[in-house]
């Protein structure tokens, strides 16, 4: 009887324990985490009907993996890194509460337009230097020169996004299209912007950086 006492207090011991330990550990696991899609048409779902551009398959993505988040889509089609750096403020002085990540996808359009390195530079710098002045933690999602725009832009070009990571001490996630860029099957028929399986794609390849820079 009494042995049967002691494995009874013994086993309500371990219990008690697990308990303390699960309603230590819930805060951290049950935290809303929000993060924002500071970009261009690649944060937007440019073509693509709602539901199923960057911002809401990185969110959907996050909860698969256990990660409560919520992915404000902050992207505009079109925009340059000046153009994102003229909105910064105002869009981060909107939100009903302050990020913790913010992912800075700009500087495709730049490249595009061939708008030098040097002003693609500045202009981020001064995106990350506000996300910074406000404490918010940043991945950066950088991009690569086309080919055709020669060597000497592409240098200038495909530095400016790991050099403003070790600037910011930020995550990289080196090229944003990475296995979709080229790929006409992951494309809309502009054979530019990624289709519903090429954002996909896009989703899966940097969330590792995602949850890394969460962790931050």
């Amino acid at each position: 009887m009494s042995l049967r006492l002691a494995y009874g207090a013994r086993r309500l011991f371990v219990y008690a324990v697990m308990l303390v330990t699960l309603g230590m550990a819930a805060p951290a696991v049950a935290q809303d985490v929000h993060i924002l899609a500071f970009g261009d048409s690649l944060t937007a779902g440019y073509g693509l009907p709602r539901g199923q551009g960057f911002a809401p398959q990185l969110e959907e993505s996050l909860r698969r993996n256990g990660v409560r988040a919520f992915v404000t889509d902050a992207g505009v089609s079109g925009n340059t890194a000046a153009q994102g750096r003229a909105r910064l403020k105002w869009t981060l002085d909107g939100l009903k509460r302050k990020p913790d990540l913010a992912i800075v996808a700009l500087g495709a359009n730049d490249m595009l337009r061939g708008i030098s390195p040097q002003q693609t530079r500045t202009d981020l710098d001064a995106i990350l230097a506000e996300f910074r002045r406000r404490g918010i933690k940043v991945l950066i999602a950088g991009m690569l020169a086309a080919p055709n725009l020669g060597q000497r832009y592409g240098a200038a070009y495909n530095r400016i996004f790991p050099d403003l990571a070790r600037q910011y001490d930020a995550e990289l996630y080196p090229f944003f299209l990475t296995g979709v860029a080229g790929n006409r099957r992951l494309n809309l028929p502009d054979g530019v912007h990624p289709n519903f399986d090429g954002i996909k794609i896009m989703v899966s390849g940097i969330l590792p950086t995602v949850v890394r820079a969460l962790r931050r």
